[in-house]
């Protein structure tokens, strides 16, 4: 059985501040079974900048991103990816 590799992922979204944004945002997290570690939002006017950080399965890492890039609303999606460690 080959060894998970675990890291830590960012992502930064910036969105229209919309209501339910933040519900669907955190779907993507959700329904792989992973609790982000770190939500912070902030208002902007009519925009939401969002940031959220979790440890995850680097396979997992490209299909989160998916997901929040298909939330209706959002404009901008950066992601950035951290310390790695490997899980026997």
């Amino acid at each position: 059985m080959p060894d998970t590799v675990l890291l830590t992922a960012r992502f930064r979204v910036l969105a229209d501040a919309e209501p339910g944004l933040l519900t669907r945002l955190l779907m993507a997290f959700a329904k792989r079974d992973l609790t982000p570690d770190l939500v912070t939002a902030r208002r902007e006017g009519s925009a939401l900048r969002v940031e959220i950080a979790c440890v995850m399965a680097a396979d997992d890492v490209h299909r989160v991103e998916g997901n929040l890039g298909q939330v209706v609303g959002v404009r901008r999606l950066e992601t950035e990816e951290g310390a790695i460690r490997r899980v026997a």
